[in-house]
């Protein structure tokens, strides 16, 4: 867990950085990043130079045995002046990582080129992480030495006295993307972490799914759902799930390297050294995947158009549109193997927007697989990046109907207050929400009027595919009486005279 102690830490490197000219929290998150990155490098090479000698077994190495391979270790530069620091990590650190192949660095020349490291057909690429597979295109952006200093002094002091395992380097991590206020672009913004921890929790993930986030970002959904599964199974995992678990068993796209470099970083402290994080315009007709994944968790853009061409025909063929967060829903019933399920947030139009293509792709959930809950969130949850009112919802690809009563849920609260500043309060519906939905036997009888109901296919049908929870929900009007209009203004009358009376004496208080 987070303390006060190291927020103020974290907060301290992020008032540095800021001052020495980078304002961007994207780019101030991409360069914490990197510097990370390295000293995880480190971190691993210490690790198996302590199984060496305890054991007698040759390791590999990631830092090249010379004099100028061993100076880029982070044990060995960050006690050095901070030129000094500057210029390995500039000039010798950076450019290396992004040359990283096979697990270990190259070495530089006697004229300080980089020397390739030669291919070998042999060798697994177990060491090439997703994180150093998005290194290409990565600019290293310090300004100056003494901002470079004290981050590094910043981090190895987090890392020193507070961080103890893997959990708490995500958690640092996490705390870090939450300083992350701003919209990126097309309408994209992070999922508050209460939220997909709740969507993880209805699906209930074990470790033989595939799961997959198409528009994953800075890869939440992954790292929550990787998050559960550990929690749940950590101790009854095979080799072969847990070899799942580091590699094939998590899937996400985005089409924003940052956003690739972000995410693979994110999964790397959460215990998932390789990924499947690549780059891709999920509902272009450059993404093919079908029928491949389990588990789909997902928060996909909810403004913007894409272009009509590009388009994978598939998609056009369930919801001809550009709406992107139309495809994306279409996207994510073509991505799901048959019995997979989906839990994924909506704008409301999407629930009863009514041209054309928001009704086929709603008949296309009813009709042809199995829609199991619409869960209508309050417009404050995404604040302060959004004001806009979404839902969840919940489905499961059959292909062959199976929509017999739909779940509705009325959140009011989600444990924060629903203003810009999202203060932590006591009411909260994601604990009643997760309950509820995991015994949905006992909701076959609950009125209209309370916050949870069933709603049958045939009268969601009977109103156009409307999902939009205000269409069912009855409103308890309770009657009020009020008293004579005599007895009402003889008491108006009573009031009157006795501000008189008060301000006779007020008028007298001021007169002496």
């Amino acid at each position: 867990m987070i303390t006060g102690v190291i927020k103020n830490k974290v907060d301290k490197i992020w008032t540095d950085i800021w001052a020495g000219g980078i304002t961007n929290p994207l780019t101030v998150i991409e360069q914490l990043t990197y510097l990370m990155f390295i000293r995880s490098l480190d971190e691993k090479e210490l690790e198996n130079e302590e199984f060496e000698n305890m054991t007698g077994q040759k390791m590999d190495k990631i830092f090249p045995q010379s004099e100028i391979g061993q100076s880029m270790r982070w044990s060995k530069f960050k006690e050095k002046d901070s030129r000094e620091i500057f210029e390995i990590v500039s000039q010798r650190v950076f450019p290396a990582i992004k040359k990283l192949k096979y697990g270990r660095l190259p070495d530089y020349s006697e004229m300080g080129e980089l020397l390739e490291i030669p291919d070998d057909i042999e060798k697994q690429d177990e060491g090439k992480t997703a994180f150093a597979r998005y290194m290409e295109g990565a600019a290293f952006l310090i300004p100056t030495p003494q901002v470079l200093q004290k981050i590094i002094t910043g981090l190895d002091d987090l890392y020193e006295h507070d961080i103890a395992d893997f959990d708490m380097q995500g958690d640092l991590y996490e705390y870090m993307l939450g300083k992350l206020a701003t919209a990126g672009q097309n309408g994209q913004f992070r999922t508050p972490k209460h939220i997909r921890e709740m969507m993880v929790e209805l699906l209930a993930p074990t470790p033989d799914d595939y799961i997959v986030d198409p528009a994953c970002g800075t890869a939440g959904f992954l790292v929550s759902a990787s998050e559960y599964i550990r929690r749940k199974y950590e101790d009854t995992m095979t080799n072969e799930q847990w070899e799942n678990f580091t590699t094939t068993a998590f899937t996400g796209f985005d089409t924003d390297n940052t956003m690739l470099r972000i995410s693979a970083m994110n999964l790397m402290l959460h215990s998932i050294t390789n990924p499947e994080i690549d780059y891709k315009d999920s509902v272009s007709k450059q993404n093919q995947i079908n029928s491949k994944y389990t588990i789909c968790l997902a928060n996909p853009p909810f403004k913007g158009t894409v272009d009509a061409e590009s388009i994978n025909d598939d998609l056009k063929s369930v919801t001809n549109t550009k709406k992107t967060e139309l495809l994306f829903l279409a996207l994510f019933i073509r991505l799901l193997k048959t019995g997979g399920r989906c839990v994924c947030i909506v704008p409301d139009g999407v629930l009863f927007g009514s041209s054309n293509a928001h009704k086929s792709i709603r008949k296309e959930l009813i009709e042809n697989h199995k829609l199991q809950a619409v869960i209508s969130m309050p417009s404050g949850v995404f604040k302060p990046y959004a004001g806009v009112s979404t839902a969840i919802l919940v489905f499961t690809k059959t292909g062959a109907g199976g929509t017999d009563n739909v779940w509705f849920y009325d959140m009011k609260a989600d444990g924060f207050t629903l203003d810009d500043k999202r203060t932590e309060i006591a009411e909260n519906d994601i604990p009643d929400i997760i309950e509820r939905f995991h015994s949905l036997e006992k909701e076959a009888d609950r009125e209209r009027t309370e916050q949870s109901f069933f709603v049958p296919k045939e009268e969601i049908v009977e109103n156009g595919y409307d999902l939009s929870i205000n269409k069912y929900k009855k409103v308890e009007y309770v009657p009020v009486e009020y008293p004579p209009t005599s007895e009402i203004l003889a008491n108006i009358e009573s009031i009157e005279k006795q501000i008189a009376i008060e301000m006779e004496e007020l008028k007298k208080l001021l007169s002496e």
